[in-house]
């Protein structure tokens, strides 16, 4: 039969003074990392230590009893919301995608350089009105020169142009190989996680709560979730570990201790989606540079059949890069088609493709709006998908955030319950001392 100890309460008191402590070393760990990014804010879980169970024989009533033994830590508690954390990597996921492109497009309209003194706009105007002058004064050897110089600039802001938007193609598809090459950054996040998978089980197992290490993995996961969509799944066979897809990659990302890295990817959402949709081939970039081309052997057709000879030169499939002037010498370019003093049909004809309908002019400028238009609407996604990121964070922030003023409200309360249970095993202690030490000297 099972009897109270006369220290019982000796032990009581010192647990709820220990107790107490390991909640202020908590509350402590939490303002010490308020400011550290990725950290979950902790609470130690006190709840009432197991009881003494009390025979019948042992109680007045000889119904049996529990008398209480005190309070315990009975957990050290990541305060995380699973449902606010999908939010968040979701907006993260639309932001990183919204952003890449954002950049890469903001590059092109640079390139463009519309409106301006040396875009292709400013080129065709000057070109029209040289043909103009031309066609004024069509036995001008110097208006022949003219034409042939503007010409030529005009086909090197084109191929200028075509090579920017090649090279702005080249650097987001380097940016992409960094972020998902093997060694990348994908590859570097994945195979930390699955470090941590490992640590992280092997903690579980002993009953023990890696909370800074789960906190590591998650900050990894909310990376790894910028770069693309990803999915979180909760091992079974391992308490601890998680398993994680990216992108639509046709098999996981990790799996416990294992990585399958590089994957082909399609459309992963997250920044790599974004420079995927820019930089692919066939992607925006590539439109960009095919609607340009489409322009330019338009150009050179349209002036080659009014000159009546070869006056631009192109190579087929490459037009934009290739656009050249074909005419060496200013005697070359005809101002009339039947070549007699003032004639001037030519150089009126190819003068009014400023104004036709369709024309060259017209073609480049629905370039210039695609472009321009697909700039603002990409912009206009940022601006919202970092509203809604922004958001969601701050819903997230709400729940695993550190508030100094919660945790020092906590820092008083534990102190006062700290102070209590000392002061409770002091009265203890002096009750003993008086009856061990003092019981039966009567007078003293």
């Amino acid at each position: 039969m099972p009897t109270i100890s006369t220290f019982l309460g000796l032990q009581t008191a010192l647990r709820g003074l220990l107790a107490h402590q390991r909640a202020l070393d908590v509350t402590s760990h939490n303002v010490s990392n308020a400011n550290a990014a990725g950290y979950t804010r902790q609470e130690a879980v006190l709840g009432a230590s197991l009881p003494l169970e009390l025979m019948p024989v042992q109680t007045q009533t000889f119904g049996g009893a529990q008398l209480g033994t005190g309070v315990e830590v009975h957990e050290y508690r990541r305060l995380r919301d699973a449902f606010l954390d999908l939010q968040a990597r979701a907006s993260a996921t639309s932001l990183g995608y919204s952003e890449a492109r954002s950049t890469r497009l903001g590059q092109v309209e640079e390139a463009l350089a519309e409106p301006s003194d040396n875009g292709i706009n400013a080129g065709l105007a000057a070109f029209f009105d040289a043909w103009a002058k031309l066609a004024n004064n069509p036995e001008s050897t110097a208006a022949r020169q003219a034409v042939l110089s503007q010409a030529a600039a005009l086909a090197q802001t084109v191929r200028d142009l075509d090579a920017r938007l090649a090279q702005i193609a080249s650097d987001a598809q380097g940016e992409l190989a960094q972020l998902t090459g093997a060694g990348g950054e994908v590859d570097r996040i994945a195979r930390e996680i699955a470090q941590l998978n490992v640590a992280i089980a092997r903690a579980v197992q002993l009953r023990e709560q890696p909370n800074d290490l789960a906190d590591r993995r998650d900050a990894l996961i909310d990376r790894l979730a910028q770069l693309g969509r990803v999915q979180v799944q909760d091992d079974p066979a391992r308490p601890g570990s998680v398993t994680i897809s990216f992108g639509d990659a046709p098999s996981p990302l990790v799996t416990y201790d294992s990585v399958t890295w590089p994957q082909t990817l399609t459309a992963p959402d997250g920044r790599v989606g974004g420079l995927l949709a820019v930089a692919s081939s066939g992607g925006t970039i590539d439109q960009y540079r095919a609607q340009l081309a489409t322009f330019a052997r338009n150009l050179a057709d349209a002036v080659n059949t009014l000159h009546g000879t070869t006056f631009f030169s192109y190579t087929p499939g490459n037009e934009a890069a290739t656009l050249a002037v074909a005419i060496a010498s200013p005697s070359a370019v005809r101002a009339g088609s039947s070549g007699a003093a003032g004639a001037n049909d030519v150089a009126l004809a190819i003068a009014a493709l400023r104004t036709q309908p369709g024309g060259p002019a017209e073609e480049y400028g629905r370039l210039v709006d695609r472009i321009a238009n697909d700039a603002r609407s990409v912009q206009n996604d940022v601006t919202r998908n970092s509203a809604i990121a922004d958001a969601a964070e701050q819903r997230r922030q709400s729940v695993h955030g550190v508030s100094l003023d919660e945790e020092m409200a906590a820092l008083i309360r534990f102190q006062r319950g700290y102070q209590a249970s000392a002061r409770a095993l002091t009265t203890l202690d002096e009750t003993l001392e008086v009856l061990i030490n003092r019981t039966g000297r009567v007078g003293l």
